[in-house]
């Protein structure tokens, strides 16, 4: 089949209006950060989940290859064609449909294109909590999460967009549905495909639902903000909060001073506490405490856990939110920076987990290192320290020219960094996945037997290799 007939198949699948190949494009031949622009035959809409597996078996008997997209707000480049002008992008966001909410089962069935914002406002209107939370919700989609098995702020109580699912439909290579959207908690009847295509980055198949789990709404939500002498002070806290907070412990952010420094010094609106305590504080964290008994009860909790962790010598100075407002203010704060470090100048960015137990050795070890092998090396660390996820990012030195030091110096920070991170048994890609921008890193870091299981898995279900091609495997 030429492209010309192909594109006419499509036309008559999803209409002419889309099937977009004309025009300013970039929205969805860009990734996110703009590293990488691609071409792409067409960008191809789907309405609902017939057409995308129409879609699908148009391009498998035509031999073409598939990009499927969701927000496009990965920092992977895992939804980015190539420049081959020979790729359909399928992009998802029509697909928006809350198909089901059981409020009894404590579920409910969306499209995958549904944004998460969204969902989270759904479900917060039914009284319940969904509780995925991360910086890019108001423009990614739960399809993208599920391919990617997105992370956030609220692992540390109810785990990766992987635990909060129960259920699939996915459209095959071979343009095939497989309804698997019971929400059984309990279904152990063979291979659990589901998790096969969580995290699969599209390779394997398309996402186009998924049930999802829902919570009871907490009765009290409380905030704070605190001043630690170490990152082992900081590990410490933690400890002390699974063991007083239970369930209760929702979020538990670390923020080093100079990631803080920076958003005092890019956004002077923003009162960051304890900036200028210096070398008594080097770090700080946030903590969430959700309870379900009442707000008096999670203040009382919290206030323990304060002045047990002030005995301990793990905080030095404190602060709870009064109010949902300042609560907010505290986690804006977290979620600025960022924004910060682009404001201050290029940076080299890295997404990195290691056992909460020796995150300390891990920072003080890769710390020495960079600065060692680069002088004037800053660096911004920050992340999710209650399940282990950094971003270990490192800040072009004060003065110099950020592109060239990109240009001379990113493949020998990557370097450094993941040869530590594998040193302390960690991993490259904690929350982004490995898109096809890290595929080499995992060639390197992965063993050689579960690369040739993944190998065999997607030759499997995708023996034309039409399933974004170049993303989490190297092409063959």
């Amino acid at each position: 089949m030429t492209s010309t007939a192909l594109l006419d198949s499509l036309r008559q699948i999803v209409t002419a209006n889309h099937v977009l190949t004309d025009g300013d494009l970039s929205a969805y031949e860009q990734d996110w950060r703009k590293r990488v622009h691609g071409k792409a035959l067409a960008v191809v809409r789907p309405g609902n989940t017939a057409e995308v597996a129409a879609v699908v078996k148009a391009c498998a008997a035509a031999g073409v290859q598939i990009v499927p997209q969701g927000g496009n707000t990965g920092l992977s480049v895992g939804s980015t064609p190539d420049n081959s002008g020979q790729q359909i992008v399928l992009n998802l966001t029509r697909l928006n449909a809350v198909r089901h909410i059981d409020k009894d089962n404590l579920t409910f069935t969306v499209e995958a294109g549904c944004i998460l914002q969204n969902l989270q406002e759904l479900a917060d209107k039914q009284g319940l909590l969904f509780p995925l939370s991360l910086a890019a919700e108001g423009s990614c989609t739960i399809g993208g999460n599920l391919g990617t098995n997105a992370g956030g702020t609220q692992v540390v109580r109810y785990g990766n967009t992987r635990d909060l699912c129960l259920g699939l439909e996915v459209v095959t290579p071979q343009g095939e549905v497989w309804d698997g959207l019971k929400g059984l908690r309990k279904d152990n009847t063979g291979y659990d495909l589901r998790d096969l295509f969580i995290g699969s980055e599209g390779t394997l198949g398309i996402i186009t639902a998924a049930t999802m789990k829902l919570f009871p709404q907490p009765a009290a939500q409380l905030t704070a903000f605190a001043a630690v002498p170490s990152m082992e002070a900081a590990v410490r806290l933690l400890g002390l909060a699974h063991q007083h907070l239970g369930a209760g412990l929702t979020g538990f952010e670390v923020m080093g001073q100079f990631a803080l420094s920076l958003v005092v010094k890019h956004m002077p609106q923003l009162r960051v506490p304890f900036a200028d305590m210096g070398d008594e504080a080097p770090y700080c964290v946030l903590l969430e405490n959700s309870d379900s008994e009442s707000e008096q009860h999670a203040r009382l909790r919290f206030e323990h856990l304060l002045e047990l962790a002030f005995e301990d010598g793990c905080v030095v100075n404190a602060v709870v939110a009064e109010s949902l407002s300042q609560a907010h203010d505290l986690w804006h704060i977290r979620e600025s920076i960022p924004l910060a470090q682009a404001e201050e100048g290029l940076n080299i960015k890295h997404d990195i987990s290691v056992a909460a137990s020796r995150i300390p050795a891990f920072v003080e070890h890769a710390d020495e290192v960079l600065k060692r092998e680069i002088p004037g090396v800053r660096l911004v660390n920050f992340g999710h320290l209650g399940d282990g996820n950094l971003h270990y990012n490192v800040q072009v030195p004060e003065g110099e020219d950020g592109k060239q030091f990109l240009r001379e110096k990113e493949a020998l920070v990557n370097h450094l960094v993941y040869e530590a991170v594998a040193k302390f048994d960690g991993s490259f890609s904690a929350e982004h996945g490995v898109g096809a921008l890290k595929t080499d890193k995992l060639e390197k870091y992965q063993s050689p037997v579960a690369l040739q299981m993944m190998r065999a898995i997607k030759n499997a279900l995708d023996p034309q290799g039409l399933m974004n091609p170049g993303v989490v495997l190297t092409r063959a």
